[in-house]
């Protein structure tokens, strides 16, 4: 399965993955104002091999072929990192 990333230049380390290029049709209003701009990054193929650096290539597989889309948001921060922040 192709999926598409897109990059959310409102929410810093936020992507949306597609299953359609450019294909933005299927994303909640809401969630498209709260995203902003998404900008391309790029193709990948989801294998059952595939791993990605943060979530489970299946669960990504599994919310494209049933919504059309999946997002993918930063990491929590830890009590030391909000402290900094």
């Amino acid at each position: 399965m192709q999926a598409y990333v897109y990059k959310s230049q409102r929410k810093a380390d936020t992507f949306v993955y597609l299953a359609r290029r450019d294909d933005f049709a299927g994303l909640p209003e809401s969630l498209q104002n709260q995203l902003g701009t998404l900008s391309f990054v790029l193709e990948v193929a989801l294998t059952p091999e595939r791993r990605l650096a943060r979530g489970d290539a299946a669960i990504v597989r599994q919310n494209l072929a049933a919504q059309g889309f999946h997002i993918q948001f930063p990491p929590p921060q830890s009590p030391d990192e909000r402290a900094d922040g």
